[in-house]
């Protein structure tokens, strides 16, 4: 699965740069993006075969970068995984109810992390259209 390109649209720099570690280590190509809107014109030209959603983004969240990318034609059918630390009872749906194919929560469990993303793009790639919820 090495090769595989993620988007990480991540505000907070030490998350960025750990996430990124941890994908890279994999072999992933990681696009990163500090932005909700320079994460939809990432993802628009460089279609992601995985897209990690931070929800709380300055100006535009991470649920509604999720809407956007899903209501265009050209980035609907890219996997968006929530990447949070909304992590209370419900949030979880709240993510799965804008669009998000599946939802993780931070801290980043650096011990599963790598795992867990290997699942979704798996899931990506055999072309499993179930939501999926990682903790």
């Amino acid at each position: 699965m090495t090769g595989k390109k993620i988007l990480l649209i991540e505000d907070n720099p030490l998350n960025l740069e750990l996430a990124t570690d941890l994908l890279a280590a994999n072999g992933w190509v990681v696009l990163q993006a500090g932005t909700a809107e320079e994460g939809l014109r990432l993802a628009r030209e460089a279609l992601p075969d995985l897209v990690l959603m931070d929800l709380s983004l300055p100006r535009m969240d991470g649920l509604c970068a999720t809407k956007t990318l899903k209501a265009d034609a050209a980035t609907c059918h890219l996997k968006v995984i929530a990447l949070t630390a909304h992590a209370m009872n419900g949030d979880d749906q709240i993510a799965l109810d804008a669009g998000c194919d599946g939802y993780m929560t931070k801290p980043i469990n650096t011990k599963t992390f790598v795992a867990t993303v290997a699942a979704f793009l798996r899931s990506t790639t055999a072309g499993d259209a179930e939501k999926q919820h990682a903790a």
